[in-house]
């Protein structure tokens, strides 16, 4: 076991270094090395991962090394616990590449090996190739949805940029569905997190949108934009949205009405969910009689007008969509008391500016 634990805390030091300035004085032999060094420890994770006192121990040490740090350098991230150690060859190669100080013979000796080409059949190579491709993608598609989307265009459901990022969302929602027990619902949460919400919700809304189209032919491969990946990622996305109340308030708040009304048109959970946000909303309003306007009692609250404005478009879409909305708004009004006169219930009011302006 001690022999082991040196090995751990000796690779520890070389990924820490692997960071720095220190890899220009590596050379193609001292990358060879490394990368043995680190696949060996992957096969040492795929061994003693179900022997939980082995695993206990390198935990142990492995904790001790990321607090303590490689070399006076700090901790190391990534090396954390005992299964970081099934990436370890991942996170070498992606931290040498990522490393200008590496000199150019180095650097040329680490892209022979990560991707030797045809004709080369090497189990661990190709495991490690696609792992680097799958980070590729997700950095990739990370990196389109941190742009800035929201642009001066009155359709957003048309925006080919928006469009291509609603895409890329579906895609690795499928991806992860695949891969990770609960991987949709991590993955948005931390999206949710990282990105602009205000676009991000703009992306969920196109996305929303894209259409499930004919069945993929059997044994044809699943690319970007195919319609079951658009379907099933869609589902994932609407059952998030809707689990997370917070976050379908902030929808429902900041995705621009006419996109929000094709939505909900698509789906009668949405709708139905929206509904009810926009009630919620109105129990915040209260008639001004001097103004003679409904208000809200703090400035964060929804205006009269964006209430008005969002349920003038519900009402202007088809049937069956416009017939619920006109069917809930009678019936909300009923509760209220079923007044007939001005000024009494937000929702007499709201029916009767929708009437004059039909």
């Amino acid at each position: 076991m001690e022999p082991l634990l040196q090995h751990l805390e000796r690779f520890s030091e070389v990924l820490a270094v692997s960071r720095t300035t220190h890899v220009s004085t590596w050379d193609p032999a001292t990358v060879r090395r490394a990368l043995q060094w680190a696949r060996y420890l992957r096969h040492v994770y795929q061994r003693f991962r179900s022997h939980d006192r082995i695993r206990t121990t390198l935990e142990r040490r492995l904790h001790c090394l990321w607090k303590e740090g490689g070399l006076g350098v700090g901790p190391v991230p990534g090396l954390r616990n005992f299964e970081a150690l099934g990436r370890c060859d991942i996170l070498l190669s992606l931290r040498l590449l990522k490393n200008s100080a590496l000199g150019d013979a180095s650097c040329r000796y680490l892209l022979q090996q990560l991707f030797a080409g045809a004709g080369v059949r090497d189990a661990d190579r190709e495991l490690l190739q696609d792992s680097l491709a799958s980070l590729a993608r997700r950095g990739s598609a990370v990196h389109m949805l941190r742009f800035n989307i929201y642009r001066e265009n009155p359709n957003l459901q048309d925006d080919s940029l928006l469009k291509t990022q609603a895409e890329l969302l579906l895609e690795r929602l499928k991806e992860v569905g695949k891969t990770e027990a609960g991987g949709p619902s991590k993955l948005l949460c931390s999206l949710w997190e990282r990105l602009p919400q205000n676009s991000f919700l703009k992306v969920i809304a196109v996305a929303l949108l894209e259409p499930p189209m004919s069945p993929q032919p059997q044994g044809e491969e699943l690319k970007l934009g195919s319609p079951r990946i658009l379907e099933e990622g869609s589902q994932e996305l609407l059952h998030w949205l809707l689990g997370k109340s917070e976050i379908m308030a902030a929808f429902c708040r900041n995705v621009p009405a006419g996109l929000l009304t094709l939505v909900a048109g698509r789906y009668p959970a949405l709708s139905h969910a929206y509904l009810s946000v926009l009630a919620d909303w109105s129990q915040r309003l209260h008639y001004d009689l001097q103004k003679g306007i409904w208000v809200g009692a703090e400035s964060q609250d929804v205006s009269w007008e964006e209430l008005y404005t969002r349920l003038q478009n519900l009402c202007q879409a088809p049937p069956p969509l416009k017939d619920e909305v006109l069917t809930a708004l009678k019936s909300y009004k009923a509760q209220d008391g079923n007044f007939e006169v001005p000024g009494l219930s937000i929702w007499t009011d709201l029916l009767l500016a929708l009437q004059s302006s039909a």
